[in-house]
């Protein structure tokens, strides 16, 4: 239940705090005077789109803030599903920057809009005038049967079961569609792999061939230099010869100094090391002979990894391996297609199963209402002063399910005796779809579980005994729930138990919308006025008693 709003910097409001009562509450005052202003902060808290030129002018930002009591509403589960702090008094606030930033808070925790609409859903239903185009969607009717028939758990496991089998069928057709594309494209996939596979490279192989072929390019050149160092240190009067004499000689005076014995041993180890060198020098010389037919294998393998490199527009073997690894793993999956594509229709016809015993079990708890809705319909419609209003609920299996089941659902309506029935908006007049609407709200309100209903001048087109039939229907519900009126009806507004009165004032800068709770007096005054003008005659204000009286 909507206890306090407060609005701040919106519009034309300035500073707004608004307690609001349990029961029957009604809102009047002049058109233009901000009744609409007020509804539109509302939206605001229940997540509408945000438009930073709601700010009222000069201001920085706009805050609104409602206080709901949700403790009756049995939704600390929502809450906690939400990761949200729950108390009995639930507080949420809007803010909008001149900057065009919106921020929203459940309880003080910053929520975005879908958890600022998941909450909401729950604490209030706001029916504005554009509402009565709904009775055009065929949707929203199903929604009614829904909400009358209580299908709230039947609605969710059905659109699991469809979501289900949706995307096990999208997961198939996407495999088919694959299937058939790679399926055309076999033969070229298995020569490339075949080319690949009869290449057999290797990770390093290109680098080790390019660094031989330099080699064997240039034997000439290293068979030459090899040479003559081979016969520098293989020489008797070589380097080696020479330093074995300065060996000799030391090794005389080793025992006589650490330092000489230091010297000795350095340079007996770079003599051990220049034989190595010598010798493999000498085996390198040996085996330096020019290999025509090894270079001419060398270049024919490097030709065929560049001509692959340059086809596949790559530049290394690892990526042709990884390229041939790819055409081997596609390879693979069409023949693996098959068996895939069985397993998924198995699992779609199951899926699908489960989502026919789940549309069918819907299909049948609407068609349990149909009667009821249609009876209730009826009555409140006669009671509303439509005498021989006839309605019926026409359910019908749809050619297709879709996300909603596999049911179309239509109201027909006639206001006449005797008169074919039609779709409800083509033929009801203006009066009658407010009847309607307000029909259909009665009846599905006390089913949705929310504890505030607005309505937002449901009483277009309609006056006198009309009116007051709407009125006491609007008090009948505030019985269960909480409902907010907003009327210029002076037979809705005298059977509120709450009255507010919107009004705008001047000052030197500004016009300012205002609202306040009136009492018994004010009241008598503002319902006078609505009979009449702004200073009413004392038959007006009879009339206006007498409108009280009735309520009493």
């Amino acid at each position: 239940m909507l206890k306090h709003l407060y609005i701040s910097q919106f519009a034309i409001i300035d500073t707004l705090n608004l307690d609001i009562r349990p029961g029957f509450n009604v809102i009047t005052g002049q058109t233009g005077a901000g009744k609409s202003i007020i509804m539109g902060a509302l939206a605001l808290v229940m997540g509408d789109r945000a438009d930073y030129k709601a700010i009222r002018n000069g201001a920085n930002k706009c805050v609104v803030e409602a206080i709901f009591d949700v403790s009756s509403g049995n939704l600390k589960s929502l809450f906690d599903d939400l990761d949200l702090d729950y108390a009995d008094e639930c507080t949420i606030r809007r803010e909008i920057t001149s900057a065009g930033k919106s921020r929203a808070f459940i309880n003080d925790t910053p929520v975005n809009q879908q958890q600022l609409r998941s909450v909401t859903s729950h604490l209030i239903d706001i029916h504005s005038q554009h509402e009565n185009l709904l009775l055009n969607n065929s949707l929203f009717q199903l929604k009614v049967v829904d909400a009358v028939a209580r299908n709230t758990s039947l609605v969710s496991d059905y659109k699991s079961a469809f979501n289900h089998y949706s995307e096990i069928k999208k997961q198939l057709n996407t495999l088919q569609e694959n299937a058939e594309k790679w399926l055309a494209e076999k033969d070229y996939n298995q020569f490339q792999f075949n080319q690949l596979h009869e290449a057999d490279i290797r990770a390093d192989e290109q680098t080790e061939l390019e660094a031989e072929l330099e080699k064997l390019s240039h034997i000439e050149d290293i068979k030459s230099a090899l040479q003559v160092a081979d016969a520098i240190l293989s020489n008797d009067d070589a380097a080696i010869a020479q330093l074995k004499i300065a060996e000799q000689n030391l090794g005389k005076i080793a025992d006589f100094d650490k330092d000489f014995a230091d010297i000795y041993g350095r340079l007996n180890s770079a003599i051990i090391d220049l034989k190595d060198v010598a010798a493999d020098v000498s085996s390198a010389f040996n085996n330096a002979d020019y290999d025509p037919q090894r270079k001419l294998l060398v270049e024919e393998r490097l030709n065929t990894i560049y001509s692959l490199e340059h086809k596949h527009n790559v530049n290394s073997c690892e990526e042709l391996i990884s390229i041939y690894n790819a055409f081997a793993e596609k390879l693979a999956r069409i023949d693996s297609f098959d068996d895939d594509i069985k397993a998924l229709q198995m699992q779609l016809k199951e899926a699908e199963k489960v989502m026919i015993t789940a549309a069918d079990a819907l299909s049948d708890s609407r068609l349990s209402v149909k009667d009821l809705i249609e009876k209730e319909l009826r009555e409140k419609l006669v009671y509303l002063g439509i005498n021989n209003a006839n309605v019926e609920v026409n359910i019908c299996k749809a050619d297709n399910y879709t996300v909603n089941g596999h049911d179309e659902v239509s109201f027909l309506f006639s206001a006449n005796k005797n008169a074919p029935l039609r779709p409800i908006a083509s033929i009801a007049s203006g009066g009658e779809i407010s009847r309607v609407m307000l029909a259909i709200k009665s009846l599905i309100v006390k089913t949705k579980d929310i504890a505030t209903i607005i309505f937002d001048e449901i009483d277009t087109g309609v006056s006198g005994l009309v009116a007051q039939r709407m009125g006491e229907m609007m008090k009948s519900l505030s019985s269960d729930i909480q409902v907010i009126a907003i009327t210029h009806l002076p037979q809705i507004a005298a059977k509120g138990t709450t009255h507010f009165k919107v009004y705008k004032v001047d000052d030197d800068k500004d016009t300012l919308s205002k609202i306040i709770p009136l009492n018994d007096e004010q009241r008598l005054l503002e319902i006078a006025e609505m009979l009449s003008s702004e200073n009413p005659t004392q038959a007006a204000v009879n009339a206006a008693k007498e409108l009280l009286l009735t309520d009493k």
